[in-house]
């Protein structure tokens, strides 16, 4: 550390002596100058510098970075917000007739942030409101305990619908009821409710599952739960405002701040007619009286848009009771019924489509040469015979066209060009299921309210892996007239019928044609086609003949008066085990224009021509004679 620099001679006492200078580099020199306190004093400053430092950054994130965070919990702190619920969207038939009003409603709620933290002063608070609003008292003693923690404004629902001299009471003693208030809702009222309730579904107070799904909802929020209430939901629920007010640390109001005002949810035009919709309904109901059978489905559609006219089922269930919270006598009423109220089968009941199918054979066969317009078919004497097996008509019939086989529903021609027999090679199942599928049949439709079925088309690779058997061609003769495994939804048979009324244009239906948002936006729903030009005008003008034959000299005559030209084809569809029969019949009109093509089916209502035809006939009475 030290150097030794230079030797300097010294005397000393007459003695000369050596003696030895030490010195440093000048930074050893300084440090050794400096006092101890001063170097305390250099590392306190930089110990200060970096606390500044330090200090300087934390508060330019906490002012800068989350500054917005925590001037929301401030608020949140010092405003408090009551939920104005949006009014839901209303809903409208084509002509503006209302099928749906919200009314006014109040719900108990309560407030977990002013749940007092004493339990003897919450159990005192569960008994006297258990008192004003008729309830357990452990019920309410649940509700309060379960959210005593919890520092939310969000309301929790104690009970929904209460009268109205019971929310006054709530009011009267507020003070003496921490934690418990009051919300303002509605609720809906259903008009016709049993006439529409397939179609509109119903809305209900919110489950926790959906809860979880979207977080945006409160607890006390109603949301739809089928039909179009539960595939047009936002378009009807709306957005919440809310009555904005300062308060202090105990909760009183000191000013109010302001309104946040709701946005309504949009209202919605439905393609419905619920004139026609009406109709429909009572005349099944006139008709199954008399026959004694208690179920049945029809759906009429516009076929030059694929707008769904009306969509009836028979039984059905009165939606208000959903919505007005059902009790559990009532619901396991309708759940026990074996008639099954609750089912939708005008999209979700899968039939054997019977002979309505047959225009559809007509139409493959004409378009892949198996047949021309003025190949005739013999009758056979009613009765195909195929080695030991035997394959019969309804009964029995002569040498056929297709026009006058589609006219009379001659089984025998259509074994023949489905399934093939004698000089003629028939579709087979590959080609069938190829047309079957072109009219729709065989998957869902894509109708916009949910729980459609699919119907089904079978082939020979299904019945291979699933019931391990080889394909028969009395398979094919069961399949060209929509017996056997083919089944179909009421929907599928209606929006096929439309197709072939229009000239082969497949068009998905749809229930909702406008949506109008708040705001004055006005949506307008277009149609969408699924197939087009998948046959030619040629042939489906030989189809529709024979259809209208089946007016005119076949097994609809009884609608030769009616006021417009009826084009049409019956049908008969075997089930079960016991010879039963569900009745079909499926039309358009008028026949050179047509405005509305329809399918009618009877369950276990006899042949087509029995109990389906009668509605057909009532309905376009009144839909073409003035309404009346």
């Amino acid at each position: 550390m030290f150097k030794r620099k230079q030797r300097i001679p010294k005397k000393f006492s007459g003695m000369e002596i050596e003696d030895y200078v030490l010195t440093a580099t000048e930074k050893e020199a300084s440090r050794m100058e400096k006092p101890l306190e001063k170097k305390w004093f250099d590392f306190l400053w930089i110990f200060m510098v970096a606390f500044v430092v330090i200090l300087g950054v934390r508060v330019f994130f906490l002012i800068v970075i989350r500054g917005a965070y925590y001037q929301d919990v401030s608020k949140g702190n010092s405003v408090r917000s009551v939920v104005i619920k949006a009014p839901r969207g209303r809903i409208f038939d084509r002509a503006g007739v209302p099928l749906v009003n919200n009314v006014p409603s109040i719900d108990a709620v309560v407030i977990p942030v002013d749940i007092p933290r004493d339990s003897a002063k919450t159990k005192e608070i569960a008994e006297d409101v258990s008192k004003i609003l008729n309830m357990n008292v452990e019920e309410v003693w649940v509700v309060l305990e379960k959210n005593a923690t919890s520092k939310s404004l969000n309301p929790v629902l104690l009970k929904e619908h209460i009268e109205h001299n019971q929310a006054l009471s709530l009011l009267e003693k507020g003070n003496d009821l921490p934690g418990i208030g009051i919300e303002k809702t509605a609720i809906r009222d259903y008009t016709d409710g049993p006439i529409f309730s397939h179609i509109l579904g119903y809305e209900g107070k919110i489950e926790q599952k959906e809860l979880d799904r979207d977080q945006s909802y409160l607890l006390t929020d109603y949301i739809g739960k089928q039909g179009i209430e539960k595939s047009y939901e936002k378009y009807l629920r709306g957005v919440h405002g809310a009555d904005q007010a300062e308060v202090d640390s105990m909760g009183n109001t000191k000013r109010e701040v302001g309104i946040i005002n709701p946005k309504p949810g949009s209202d919605l035009i439905m393609s419905i007619d619920a004139g026609l919709q009406k109709k429909i309904y009572d005349s099944i109901n006139g008709v199954l009286e008399k026959t004694g059978t208690k179920t049945a489905a029809a759906v009429a559609i516009d076929p030059k848009t694929g707008q769904v006219l009306a969509m009836v089922n028979v039984p059905s269930f009165d939606n208000n009771l959903f919505a007005n919270k059902i009790s559990g006598d009532q619901y396991a009423n309708l759940i026990n019924d074996p008639s099954n109220p609750l089912f939708d089968r005008a999209i979700s009941g899968e039939y054997p489509p019977g002979s309505t199918i047959k225009p559809a054979i007509a139409s493959g066969a004409l378009s892949e040469g198996v047949i021309s317009p003025s190949t005739i078919i013999d009758g056979l004497g009613g009765m195909l015979r195929i080695g030991s097996y035997t394959f019969g008509d309804w009964k029995t019939h002569g040498p056929s066209d297709v026009r006058m086989a589609i006219a009379e529903s001659n089984d025998i021609f259509f074994y023949t060009i489905g399934g093939g027999y004698g000089n003629v090679s028939g579709l087979g199942m590959t080609r069938m299921k190829k047309w079957y599928n072109l009219f729709g049949f065989g998957k869902p439709s894509g109708i916009d309210i949910g729980g459609e079925a699919s119907g089904f088309i079978p082939d020979e690779k299904w019945k291979l892996d699933k019931i391990k058997e080889k394909w028969s061609v009395g398979n094919s003769y069961h399949a060209s007239i929509g017996q056997g495994y083919v089944t179909a939804t009421p929907l599928q048979v209606a929006n096929y019928t439309a197709a072939v009324a229009n000239g082969g244009t497949l068009y998905k239906p749809y229930l909702v044609s406008q949506i109008k948002k708040s705001n004055g936006e006005n949506i307008i729903i277009q149609p969408e086609i699924i197939h087009s030009d998948f046959v030619s005008s040629d042939v489906l003008s030989v189809v529709r003949e024979g259809m209208r034959q089946t007016v005119l000299a076949g097994t609809a005559q009884t609608l030769k008066d009616m006021p417009v030209e009826i084009a049409g084809k019956t049908g008969t569809a075997e089930f079960g085990s016991e010879d039963k029969t569900h009745a079909w019949f499926v039309s358009f009109a008028p026949y050179n224009d047509p405005e509305i093509a329809m399918a009618v089916l009877v369950e276990g209502g006899g042949e087509g021509h029995s109990s389906a035809l009668p509605v057909t006939k009532e309905v376009y009475q009144w839909y073409f004679g003035g309404r009346q």
